[in-house]
Parts: structure tokens; C-alpha cells; sequence
């Protein structure tokens, strides 16, 4: 992926890429995300991942913003499958 990358249940759930955060989200509340002007799709392979958000460092400001994020990572971390080991 080229960043570092935390791994909860054997599954994706935030990384640094360069100067942003990569959150995986419930693909159901990704709109709703990428509204927020800090936010925008992943596109690390130059193709839209629904589900995952970068956010720039204007959108984790706070303390309180920050654990949000997080928080909207583990929440979506229960639900998400486990990519198929090789």
C-alpha cells in the first residue's frame, strides 16, 4: 500500500498514506463522508474504493474529530470481511 497500515481483526481499518488518513468505512455512510470538505474517495490504485476515505490533517483538527473517525473505523471493522489469505 505504500504507507503504514493498522490491522484490526486480520482486517484493513486505518493507515497513513503520505500526509493523510485512511479510514475504511461503512460504504453506506461514504457520501455522506466525502461531503465534508477535508474528505475524498480513495484512489490509491487510481480506481474509487467505496468505503474508504482519506482525510486530510484539516479534518482531525480535534481530539474529538480524530476519535470520530476512529471510532467510525471499528464500528465498520465488526461487519467487514477479511481479505482471503494467500
Amino acid at each position: 500500500m505504500g504507507g503504514l497500515t493498522f490491522m484490526v481483526n486480520d482486517k484493513m481499518c486505518v493507515g497513513i498514506i503520505k500526509e493523510e488518513m485512511m479510514c475504511r468505512i461503512d460504504p453506506n455512510f461514504h457520501e455522506t463522508a466525502i461531503e465534508k470538505t477535508a474528505f475524498r474517495t480513495m484512489d490509491f490504485t487510481k480506481r474509487p474504493m467505496k468505503g474508504y476515505v482519506m482525510i486530510d490533517d484539516t479534518g482531525m483538527k480535534s481530539k474529538k474529530e480524530f476519535d470520530f473517525w476512529i471510532s467510525k473505523t471499528l464500528e465498520f471493522n465488526i461487519k467487514a470481511k477479511s481479505s482471503k489469505k494467500k
